[in-house]
């Protein structure tokens, strides 16, 4: 087999979201944010993993239904542009059904099941033992997300790492077993020896991981713990107010490695104030936490005005958000069918041409 040449001139990402309801800062600071600005230099896939919601709502498909659309309009408030970028749904990709369960026989259970941040999701969601099949089984469907399209890297959170090293392994063994690169060759150099995907890298944002206004888990909606981009000033204030920081007084020493200061380092964009409200705060110069808060929430309510604006202009119009999906898919399938079409061919499993499109 030749080696397979590059899908693009410009170097492939693929990231997404589980659509469990509009999108929150969490999500922009850790990965929306480099997304918007990989569109000018990258290739950008950007799934949504309905297919994967279903391994613990599988009793409520109207709502992530509803959920697909309400982050497509949240990418769109973003900055993420259709005209830059593919925005697409998982279901409709069916290259990448065929590659999880490929992908599943590479895996041994037990590897799947030490994955870190899967045994996180049992834990916060409290499944204990009471999980379906799938759930586990997503964690791979994640492998196929991203090498369904020869993605060299992959914008993430920090909690998603752990899921991207999966996906790294099963890359050089696919490799090794059906491409004959060597277990000695460098990750950048698979493809150029043969190999049909590449191994690709995390991209972690500025922010890996934005701690929620509860001051100790990370940002989350199921939580009850984030901000999201539709808050107002005036929700954005409240919900600032609710962070704990445990300072008492205007001269109370403060720690600047505390949540508050995590939200003045991301949010506030003028390095000199930064640096003057972390001297005050930790020599206790008469500096209360309510005043910084304030502070960030106007920070934060600059950021989001904007994002409100286009948001707004997609409310109520789910033919505009589907046109876009319909345009994404289809590309997403033709990416992922001539992927699929290599994999099939070094397995040797791959019998005759296909063609899908919609009708």
């Amino acid at each position: 087999m030749t080696a397979p040449g590059p899908q693009t001139a410009k170097p492939v990402i693929l990231t997404g979201d589980t659509p469990t309801g509009q999108l929150h800062l969490g999500h922009y600071v850790g990965s929306v944010k480099r997304r918007v600005q990989l569109q000018d230099t990258h290739e950008c896939f950007f799934i949504l993993a309905n297919q994967h919601a279903y391994t613990t709502r599988a009793e409520r498909p109207e709502e992530i239904r509803r959920d697909c659309l309400e982050i497509v309009r949240d990418y769109l408030a973003m900055g993420i542009e259709p005209t830059r970028s593919t925005i697409f749904l998982q279901s409709e990709v069916p290259a990448i059904s065929e590659l999880t369960f490929m992908f599943a026989m590479l895996l041994p259970f037990n590897r799947v099941m030490r994955n870190p941040t899967l045994k996180d999701e049992i834990k916060v969601k409290g499944l204990g033992e009471n999980y379906s099949f799938g759930f586990p089984l997503y964690a791979v469907g994640q492998v196929a997300d991203i090498l369904s399209f020869r993605a060299h890297g992959v914008p993430v959170g920090e909690d998603q790492v752990p899921h991207l090293e999966m996906t790294r392994e099963v890359a050089r063994r696919f490799n090794q077993i059906y491409c004959g690169v060597s277990d000695k060759a460098e990750d950048d150099d698979h493809v150029k020896h043969g190999g049909v995907f590449p191994v690709p890298r995390a991209d972690v944002g500025k922010v890996g991981r934005l701690v929620g206004i509860d001051g100790v888990n990370k940002m989350s909606k199921s939580l009850g713990n984030a901000i999201f981009i539709t808050d107002d000033l005036k929700a954005i204030k409240k919900k600032m107010g609710q962070l704990f920081t445990g300072r008492q007084t205007l001269t109370e020493k403060g720690d600047i490695n505390n949540a508050l200061f995590q939200y003045v380092r991301t949010f506030i964009d003028d390095p000199a104030r930064v640096a003057e409200l972390e001297r005050k705060y930790a020599e206790g110069d008469n500096i209360g936490d309510g005043h910084i808060k304030v502070e960030v929430a106007e920070a934060i309510d600059r950021l989001l005005t904007p994002m409100r604006e286009r948001r707004q202009q997609y409310e109520g119009n789910d033919a505009a958000i589907l046109a876009i999906l319909k345009d994404g898919c289809a590309k997403a399938i033709e990416a992922s069918e001539k992927t699929l079409a290599l994999a099939k061919d070094a397995m040797k499993c791959g019998f005759f041409p296909r063609e899908i499109a919609y009708r």
